[in-house]
């Protein structure tokens, strides 16, 4: 297994590439803790470093939470969590961008903020943090009665080739008169000129077959923008459910468009990588030094059922003549 921590189960990861090196950022928490479910609300970001994307030197962690109740940060943005994010230079610094959400709404609000760093090694907050929060005119706000939280998170963030201006997809759920509860799943948007101010836009995907689509990534290959992103069988959207050919799996699908602000379109019903049984998540795809594309994803449950939270080693990553893309190697 390419990142296994005896002490800390893994998951959601995102990376950075400096010269040779590959930082991979991910969220952990003590397997002490024992039941698995509570790991989204004991989190931190770790952080190690790799040349080959297999063997791994952990270092120093990258983020926690801004405090306990008895720290008097309560009330902080991200006092309760520090989840998915990704990590972009500029200009000579790192930006981090990452979801954060307040212990005093019980995380269930979340928003997005950055940290910055020289060298990938030391994070500093940013002091007007969260920068990216979502906009009611476009998004689904704490509905209990509709959905189990705010879902505004997983930020991932680009330059685009073209204008010079930063975006962000975000894991979203649309307006509330835009689908049933079910399937208001998109990936929302966000722009700024210098990845501090943002501005909230429209959902860059449509609504209609999830009820959210988490972990979104952005890759160019084959002159095309393939957008992943990581769904449970558990949250299709009832008409994608009863769509002809569709199996229930849970893992990691892709849209694909000529921009990479779209239009975006399924070319398959075909997950890239996914399974009933839920083995594999969060999905990326990850450019080697010799400059194939690769999948990585954490494991998610074994066979019994059981959380493992573990990296995979590396898998070749091969695109067909009609853009689809085909994970090599994986049972």
């Amino acid at each position: 297994m390419a990142l296994h921590l005896p002490d800390k189960w893994v998951w959601d990861f995102w990376f950075a590439k400096d010269g040779a090196d590959y930082h991979v950022f991910y969220l952990q928490a003590d397997r002490a803790l024992q039941k698995e479910e509570l790991r989204h609300w004991h989190v931190s970001v770790g952080h190690a470093v790799s040349t080959d994307l297999r063997t791994w030197n952990v270092v120093a962690d990258a983020l926690r939470p801004a405090g306990e109740p008895q720290s008097g940060a309560a009330d902080a943005w991200d006092s309760y969590t520090t989840w998915t994010g990704s990590v972009i230079q500029y200009e000579g610094l790192w930006y981090m961008f990452y979801t954060g959400s307040r212990l005093s709404e019980r995380g269930l609000v979340q928003r997005v903020g950055l940290a910055k760093s020289p060298d990938l090694m030391r994070w500093e907050k940013h002091a007007a943090n969260p920068v990216i929060s979502a906009d009611p005119r476009w998004y689904e706000m704490l509905d209990l009665d509709s959905w189990h939280d705010h879902a505004w998170r997983d930020p991932y963030v680009f330059q685009h080739p073209d204008s010079g201006e930063f975006h962000a997809l975000i894991t979203a759920r649309s307006h509330p008169d835009s689908a049933p509860p079910d399937a208001r799943g998109v990936i929302g948007h966000a722009r700024s000129s210098d990845l501090l101010n943002w501005d909230v836009l429209p959902p860059l995907t449509e609504p209609g077959e999830f009820g959210h689509m988490e972990v979104p990534q952005l890759v160019y290959l084959n002159n095309r923008y393939y957008l992943l992103f990581s769904v449970p069988h558990a949250y299709y959207a009832q008409a994608r459910k009863e769509r002809a050919g569709v199996r229930a799996v849970t893992g990691t699908h892709y849209l694909v468009a000529d921009d990479p602000l779209g239009p975006y379109e399924y070319i398959t019903d075909e997950f890239l990588i996914g399974d009933y049984a839920e083995t594999l998540y969060s999905g990326k795809l990850i450019q080697g030094l010799d400059d194939r594309w690769y999948f990585m994803a954490f494991v998610n449950l074994n066979a019994r059922g059981e959380f493992v939270g573990d990296l995979i080693d590396p898998l070749p990553v091969e695109t067909h003549a009609n853009g689809r893309l085909e994970v090599i190697g994986w049972p």
